[in-house]
């Protein structure tokens, strides 16, 4: 189904994925509300989208959006309302209209053709007139990025970032080497990006295909004789076609190559293969640095901080806390309701008695803000902490050599450490001074990194780095099903189902909450409706929790 006409009004919009609902006004002059993700979208664009009618529970009838094209309006009031919508800076709606009004249904062509033209309404200067032009562009060209990425199947949503990341003359750039999107987007793999290339007319024993590929590959491979095979597979071309790829590659410091000691050959990303040498070498160098910052008074000071803040340490993590003292890097790891929170609150009173600076961050906006509320204390993000340039806290960035602000702090207390890849740990660890102590905290079985790397566990399996493993279950947390549960799991039992209400731990029993059900359910339609409805309603009601309001 396609409509076509005019974004009258924004009800809502997402200002990070860009999902929107708005009043849509059709060329019949009807209006409906429309569901999607609208990047770029302000009220008085006109758009051409198809989708569907769709029935919301709560708000009736919509119109889903599937694709969108947006076209330049030719009504004198709905040119009005485009120019005053935001677009164009210093264009207010007694701007807009006058500049219709001078210039009609040639408006368009005179701000993208003929900008002087502009300097005939009083208030714009030839500067403010080129600007204009200038936006007017810019806007233009993100609107045929969006177009020319819906047939690779990249949506709005990652169309936005790729302009982001490539800039002015993205198109151009996109269409001279499609296999570009395979850096630069998200979520977009070699083979879909290689099949429209391929029906553009690239061949297939073309470089940039072939060099795409390879990276491609190492995202799985990086045993050279087994790479060589892989890309065969993949590329369809002679194995003299990828050899030399390889070695253009290596001259252009695009790969390494590393001969090891058992006599195989490796295959690296440049950037990766940085990443992991620059972790090695920096935890190395802090862990082995002279100057270790230890309280002398441990013992005791514990013993106040406990009856400050109405804590009971177990041995475990006194024994965590004492590692932190004796060590400039140390990890503390243990499944939920091991007490790893408690820890951290500690760590906090013992380094501030002692004048010395705790600093508290995390991977994600959520994480942070848990922590925060956990402790009292201020947490920030990574990205927020190390003020990385030009990054979102949720945005990749594989320039090793990005540069960082360095943390101003005598204690750095990492949590949910799990979630952070090799690039966000290389930039932490290039912010940080010989001495001062380094605190990762995490569940190697929860919450993997969305990037690439396993970095807790590896240098947890790498036995480097004086690790505490948790594995006592406090009180308190032994009534919740879901703690329990997840502990279960891990250790290969059978979790506890609803009716049981009942557990034994420390030879005691312990009544369990009833926070955890099992959905038997195996149709994917049903599943997605049964996500939806809990989320809207059922667990509202549970714990007075509003999932959306969390997200």
């Amino acid at each position: 189904m396609q409509l076509e006409g005019q974004v009258i009004d924004i009800i809502y919009k997402n200002d990070i994925n860009s999902y929107t609902v708005a009043t849509f006004e059709t060329s019949e002059q009807e209006e409906t509300t429309i569901v999607g993700y609208l990047p770029f979208v302000n009220e008085g664009d006109n758009l051409k989208i198809t989708g569907d009618i769709v029935k919301h529970p709560d708000y009736g009838e919509q119109f889903k959006i599937a694709t969108f094209e947006k076209t330049m309006p030719t009504t004198p009031e709905a040119l009005e309302k485009y120019l005053s919508n935001g677009s164009f800076k210093g264009v207010g709606p007694a701007t807009a209209k006058k500049i219709v009004n001078t210039f009609g249904k040639d408006t368009i062509n005179v701000i993208k053709l003929e900008p002087q033209k502009l300097t005939q309404i009083k208030g714009i200067s030839k500067e403010k007139a080129l600007e204009i032009t200038e936006q007017f562009v810019a806007n233009w060209e993100i609107w045929q990025i969006v177009g020319f990425l819906d047939k690779f199947g990249i949506g709005p949503q990652s169309a936005e970032g790729v302009y982001k990341k490539l800039g002015e003359g993205a198109l151009e750039r996109i269409s001279e080497n499609p296999y570009i999107l395979v850096d630069v987007a998200s979520k977009v793999n070699f083979e879909k990006v290689d099949r429209i290339a391929m029906e553009m007319g690239v061949e297939e024993s073309n470089y940039k295909r072939i060099r795409s590929g390879i990276k491609y590959g190492l995202e799985k491979i990086g045993l050279y004789d087994n790479l060589i095979k892989y890309e065969q597979d993949l590329l369809r071309v002679d194995i003299n076609n990828i050899e030399e790829a390889i070695i253009q590659m290596k001259a252009k410091e695009e790969i390494v190559l590393e001969d090891r000691p058992d006599g195989k050959e490796w295959v690296y990303s440049k950037n990766f293969y940085e990443a992991e040498k620059n972790i090695a070498e920096k935890i190395v160098g802090l862990r082995n640095a002279d100057n270790v910052k230890r309280i002398r008074t441990l013992r005791e000071d514990l013993r106040i901080i406990e009856d400050n803040i109405d804590i009971e340490l177990s041995e475990k993590q006194r024994e965590a806390i004492e590692s932190i003292n004796e060590h400039n890097v140390c990890i503390i790891t243990g499944g939920p309701g091991t007490g790893k929170t408690t820890i951290i609150k500690a760590i906090i009173e013992l380094y501030k008695k002692h004048g010395m600076k705790p600093v508290l961050c995390a991977p994600t906006g959520r994480a942070a803000k848990r922590m925060t509320e956990t402790t009292g204390e201020d947490a920030k993000t990574l990205h927020r902490l190390l003020e990385l340039a030009g990054m979102s806290d949720d945005t990749d960035n594989f320039n090793t050599n990005l540069l960082v602000t360095p943390i101003d702090g005598d204690i750095i207390i990492v949590d949910e450490a799990s979630m952070i890849d090799m690039f966000l740990m290389n930039y932490l660890l290039k912010a940080i001074y010989k001495g001062t102590k380094l605190v990762l905290v995490g569940d190697t079985d929860q919450l993997p990194s969305v990037g690439p790397g396993s970095i807790l566990k590896d240098i947890i399996d790498s036995k480097q780095v004086q690790t505490i493993t948790l594995n006592q279950i406090f009180r308190q947390a032994a009534k919740s099903k879901i703690i329990v549960n997840a502990h279960r799991v891990n250790e290969g039992e059978n979790f506890i189902s609803g009716n049981v209400k009942e557990t034994q731990i420390d030879e005691e029993n312990i009544e369990l909450l009833d926070d955890f059900f099992y959905i038997n359910e195996a149709n994917q339609e049903k599943i997605q409706q049964t996500i939806v409805s809990l989320c809207k309603g059922r667990l509202k009601k549970f714990g007075n929790y509003d999932f959306f309001s969390n997200i």
